[in-house]
Protein backbone atom coordinates (compact mmCIF):
# COMPACT_ATOMS: atom_id res chain seq x y z
CA UNK A 1 0.00 0.00 0.00
CA UNK A 2 2.76 2.29 0.89
CA UNK A 3 4.45 1.56 -2.64
CA UNK A 4 1.22 2.75 -4.52
CA UNK A 5 1.00 5.72 -2.70
CA UNK A 6 4.44 7.14 -3.01
CA UNK A 7 4.24 6.28 -6.61
CA UNK A 8 1.37 8.53 -6.51
CA UNK A 9 2.51 10.93 -5.06
CA UNK A 10 3.84 13.28 -8.06
CA UNK A 11 0.34 12.62 -9.56
CA UNK A 12 -1.35 14.02 -6.25
CA UNK A 13 0.93 16.98 -5.81
CA UNK A 14 0.02 17.76 -9.70
CA UNK A 15 -3.22 17.99 -9.02
CA UNK A 16 -3.13 20.07 -5.62
CA UNK A 17 -0.82 22.49 -7.44
CA UNK A 18 -3.75 23.05 -10.55
CA UNK A 19 -6.65 23.26 -7.98
CA UNK A 20 -4.65 26.09 -5.64
CA UNK A 21 -3.43 27.50 -8.80
CA UNK A 22 -7.31 27.67 -10.33
CA UNK A 23 -8.31 29.03 -6.82
CA UNK A 24 -5.96 31.24 -6.75
CA UNK A 25 -6.13 32.56 -10.73
CA UNK A 26 -9.75 33.00 -9.74
CA UNK A 27 -9.41 35.25 -6.80
CA UNK A 28 -7.39 37.60 -8.75
CA UNK A 29 -10.28 37.18 -12.29
CA UNK A 30 -12.60 38.37 -9.88
CA UNK A 31 -11.05 41.45 -8.42
CA UNK A 32 -9.65 42.69 -11.74
CA UNK A 33 -12.44 41.64 -14.42
CA UNK A 34 -15.34 41.27 -12.38
CA UNK A 35 -16.18 37.76 -13.30
CA UNK A 36 -17.07 35.27 -10.75
CA UNK A 37 -19.31 37.26 -8.46
CA UNK A 38 -16.15 40.29 -8.43
CA UNK A 39 -14.48 41.47 -5.82
CA UNK A 40 -15.79 41.87 -2.46
CA UNK A 41 -19.24 40.42 -3.59
CA UNK A 42 -19.32 42.50 -6.68
CA UNK A 43 -17.26 44.99 -9.19
CA UNK A 44 -13.75 45.19 -9.66
CA UNK A 45 -10.66 46.88 -8.13
CA UNK A 46 -9.51 50.12 -9.43
CA UNK A 47 -6.68 50.09 -11.68
CA UNK A 48 -3.60 51.07 -10.12
CA UNK A 49 -4.72 50.98 -6.41
CA UNK A 50 -2.29 50.07 -3.84
CA UNK A 51 -2.17 47.60 -2.82
CA UNK A 52 -5.66 45.36 -3.83
CA UNK A 53 -5.14 45.91 -7.60
CA UNK A 54 -1.53 44.75 -7.40
CA UNK A 55 -2.36 41.84 -5.57
CA UNK A 56 -5.48 40.68 -7.57
CA UNK A 57 -2.66 41.26 -10.83
CA UNK A 58 -0.14 39.05 -8.93
CA UNK A 59 -3.13 36.31 -7.89
CA UNK A 60 -4.17 36.01 -11.81
CA UNK A 61 -0.36 35.76 -13.14
CA UNK A 62 1.16 33.32 -10.34
CA UNK A 63 -2.35 31.70 -10.17
CA UNK A 64 -2.12 30.85 -13.74
CA UNK A 65 1.52 29.92 -13.89
CA UNK A 66 1.15 27.69 -10.99
CA UNK A 67 -1.71 26.15 -12.72
CA UNK A 68 -0.08 24.99 -15.85
CA UNK A 69 2.69 24.25 -13.96
CA UNK A 70 5.46 27.12 -15.45
CA UNK A 71 8.16 28.82 -13.07
CA UNK A 72 5.91 27.30 -10.60
CA UNK A 73 8.27 27.44 -7.59
CA UNK A 74 8.91 31.52 -8.17
CA UNK A 75 5.58 32.19 -8.82
CA UNK A 76 4.76 30.25 -5.44
CA UNK A 77 6.99 32.29 -3.72
CA UNK A 78 5.89 35.44 -4.82
CA UNK A 79 2.23 34.27 -4.34
CA UNK A 80 2.94 32.87 -0.60
CA UNK A 81 4.74 36.02 -0.01
CA UNK A 82 1.78 38.19 -1.39
CA UNK A 83 -0.12 36.22 0.85
CA UNK A 84 1.60 36.93 4.09
CA UNK A 85 1.63 40.29 3.07
CA UNK A 86 -2.29 40.57 2.91
CA UNK A 87 -2.77 38.82 6.19
CA UNK A 88 -0.19 40.65 8.57
CA UNK A 89 -1.25 43.87 6.53
CA UNK A 90 -5.19 43.39 6.62
CA UNK A 91 -6.13 40.72 8.66
CA UNK A 92 -3.79 40.16 11.44
CA UNK A 93 -4.41 44.15 12.92
CA UNK A 94 -7.88 42.83 13.35
CA UNK A 95 -7.53 39.54 16.01
CA UNK A 96 -5.02 37.58 16.52
CA UNK A 97 -6.19 34.41 15.33
CA UNK A 98 -7.42 33.59 10.96
CA UNK A 99 -10.54 32.59 12.18
CA UNK A 100 -10.85 35.77 14.26
CA UNK A 101 -9.68 38.15 11.50
CA UNK A 102 -11.10 36.87 8.36
CA UNK A 103 -7.74 35.70 6.99
CA UNK A 104 -8.04 32.08 6.72
CA UNK A 105 -7.62 32.40 2.52
CA UNK A 106 -4.37 34.36 2.98
CA UNK A 107 -3.36 31.82 5.56
CA UNK A 108 -3.83 28.84 3.87
CA UNK A 109 -2.54 30.43 0.22
CA UNK A 110 0.39 31.69 2.01
CA UNK A 111 1.09 27.64 3.52
CA UNK A 112 0.10 26.17 0.27
CA UNK A 113 2.02 28.35 -1.87
CA UNK A 114 5.27 27.50 0.83
CA UNK A 115 4.92 24.19 0.48
CA UNK A 116 5.03 24.07 -3.88
CA UNK A 117 8.29 26.28 -3.36
CA UNK A 118 9.84 22.95 -1.72
CA UNK A 119 8.04 20.63 -3.53
CA UNK A 120 8.27 21.72 -6.80
CA UNK A 121 5.55 21.03 -9.24
CA UNK A 122 4.51 17.72 -9.04
CA UNK A 123 3.55 16.09 -12.19
CA UNK A 124 1.58 17.52 -15.07
CA UNK A 125 3.88 20.34 -15.26
CA UNK A 126 5.51 22.17 -17.94
CA UNK A 127 8.22 23.19 -15.69
CA UNK A 128 8.86 18.98 -16.45
CA UNK A 129 8.94 19.25 -20.37
CA UNK A 130 11.54 22.26 -19.99
CA UNK A 131 13.59 21.02 -17.18
CA UNK A 132 13.44 17.25 -18.69
CA UNK A 133 15.21 18.73 -21.95
CA UNK A 134 17.39 20.90 -20.76
CA UNK A 135 19.08 18.51 -18.25
CA UNK A 136 19.36 15.71 -20.88
CA UNK A 137 19.62 16.96 -23.99
CA UNK A 138 17.29 15.94 -27.46
CA UNK A 139 17.93 12.35 -28.30
CA UNK A 140 18.61 12.13 -32.39
CA UNK A 141 17.05 8.57 -32.60
CA UNK A 142 20.79 7.08 -32.60
CA UNK A 143 20.36 6.32 -29.07
CA UNK A 144 23.39 8.80 -28.35
CA UNK A 145 22.28 11.92 -26.20
CA UNK A 146 23.32 15.44 -27.87
CA UNK A 147 25.80 16.92 -25.57
CA UNK A 148 25.18 20.52 -24.77
CA UNK A 149 27.89 23.06 -25.99
CA UNK A 150 29.73 25.65 -23.72
CA UNK A 151 30.55 29.29 -25.69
Amino acid sequence: MTSRLHQAQPYALGLFRIVVGLLFACHGAASLFGVLGGAMGGGTVPAGTWPGWYAALIQLVCGGLVLIGLGTRGAAFLASGSMAYAYFWAHQPEALFPLQNGGEPAALFCWAFALLIFTGPGALALDSLFGAKGAQGTDSGSGKQDTPVAA
